[in-house]
């Protein structure tokens, strides 16, 4: 067994070659029209078994062993369990500084079209992921024995559907879509989507346990944090903007530790609840960015957390994640056909629901084809259903592995879909707007420089 300190040498040295081959992958991905965190997610399935493994075997295993023999028998090794504790660190903050940007205004000016678009786009990829989860139990392989029929559907339903909330916020932001129609609705549309996985994912989950409490506890406890953050919680928090001013000076650009160290509390307490009631905590984390007071220390907060979490703490969960899929899996060709058919429908379901909803709703044929690319980036919250699945004993290897090609693939080419349709818009003297296509003949260079002249700092 490693003693601490080797435990601790170690991390120090996984983190560090992890930020090298980010930023080795990232020159490439820009040339690709990609944004950064896609070549993020892309770095934690290079370090894995699929590549690097492949190449050079000795080193994967020395970097990130995964199992560890003690008495003879074969368990996790605590090397691994620091990578994904810390991964998760990163994704709860990560998803606290996406609720703080979370534009609401733009937001409730568009609830009804949200609400219809975000309806189509789980609806149709459910149908058609529901009826291939189902075929492929009865075809064995891909779900473990004690999964049923109807589970394996529903479990399925929930891939194909579910948008990486996460994901799209920074895809949002790197596009310079913050403060337009086109990206509050994306974000608005995801959400609702991974609020109904997220249940079908409880649903499964407390069924192969031989009970319907888990379901039942994840949306009555969803709900009733959702309740108290909105109605008690938020004018609570009021109180640390008026802290923080009295604190900061007038400049308000300082960060002092007692505001930030109340915000960390609540950020971290509904991450736990919500985890603990089967919502997950992104969500718990999401919601109180979403409730905090927008003011200078909503500002100041996001200024000095995002660097370090996005870029040091949020990769260490894609690489948990690559570490898990193992492309040699695949390669029969029964497998390799289903590979296919799960990337067809994931992508056209999405693809076409969403983008007829949202053109059927008063947006543009642009605006509607950006709905439909940038939905299907499933990236960051697809590799967590993949992670529990896999954890709950649902998923086999082979499944875990289609499902994370196809969370590749479709995160891949959703920004440069989305910027076909935005640079049709712009060659026609548009720009995405608060409220939809606005003129901007007069405007030179690329879709989204203006806007992002005028955005704050990404979350």
């Amino acid at each position: 067994m490693p003693t601490l300190l080797e435990l601790a040498l170690h991390f120090f040295l996984d983190m560090a070659v992890i930020l090298a081959v980010y930023r080795l992958l990232w020159p490439l991905f820009k040339r690709l029209g990609q944004v950064q965190v896609v070549a993020i997610m892309v770095a934690g399935f290079v370090l894995g078994p699929s590549l690097l493994g492949l190449v050079w075997p000795q080193a994967q295993q020395f970097l990130f062993p995964s199992t560890l023999t003690v008495g003879g028998a074969k368990i996790t090794h605590p090397s691994l369990i620091i990578i994904y504790v810390v991964g998760q660190l990163g994704l709860v903050l990560y998803m606290f500084l996406v609720g703080a940007s979370f534009k609401l205004d733009i937001f409730t000016r568009h609830l009804r079209q949200a609400g219809a678009t975000s309806f189509a786009g789980i609806t149709a990829p459910m149908l058609l992921g529901g009826t291939l989860g189902w075929i492929m139990v009865q075809q064995g392989g891909y779900f473990t024995g004690k999964v049923s029929a109807w589970q394996g559907a529903l479990f399925l339903a929930a891939a194909v559907a579910i948008t990486a909330f996460p994901m799209l916020a920074w895809i949002v932001y790197d596009s310079g879509l913050l403060n337009t129609r086109v990206g509050t609705m994306a974000l608005a549309c995801a959400a609702g989507d991974d609020a109904c996985a997220w249940i079908l994912l409880a649903t499964v989950v407390a069924t192969t346990k031989g009970s319907m409490f888990g379901a039942v506890l994840a949306v009555g406890g969803g709900l009733l944090y959702l309740l108290i953050m909105m109605f008690l919680g938020k004018p609570l928090l009021r109180r640390l903007e008026t802290w923080h001013e009295k604190q900061s000076g007038p400049e308000g650009d300082t960060l002092p530790i007692g505001p930030f160290a109340v915000t960390l509390l609540v950020v971290l307490v509904g991450a736990w609840f919500t985890d603990y009631v089967g919502i997950y905590s992104v969500f718990g984390a999401f919601v109180a960015g979403a409730v905090m007071p927008r003011g200078n220390l909503l500002t100041v907060l996001r200024e000095r957390m995002e660097p370090l979490v996005a870029y040091l703490l949020l990769p260490a969960f894609f690489i948990y994640s690559g570490l898990n899929t193992k492309l040699s899996l695949i390669f029969e060709p029964a497998v390799l056909l289903m590979a296919a058919l799960v990337l067809v429908i994931s992508f056209v379901g999405k693809f076409g629901a969403i983008g007829v909803a949202a053109r059927y709703q008063g947006m543009t044929w642009r605006e509607a084809g950006s709905m439909g690319a940038l939905a299907n980036a499933r990236g960051l919250m697809e590799l967590i259903l993949l992670n529990i699945g896999l954890t709950a004993g649902l998923v086999s290897p082979s499944l875990y592995t289609i499902l994370a090609i196809m969370t590749i693939i479709t995160t891949f080419v959703a920004v440069p879909i989305h910027r076909i349709f935005e640079r049709s818009a712009w060659r026609a003297g548009f720009a995405y707007g608060p409220s939809g296509e606005m003129p901007t003949p007069q405007l030179v260079g690329s879709p989204g420089q203006l806007r992002k002249e005028s955005e704050p700092t990404p979350a």
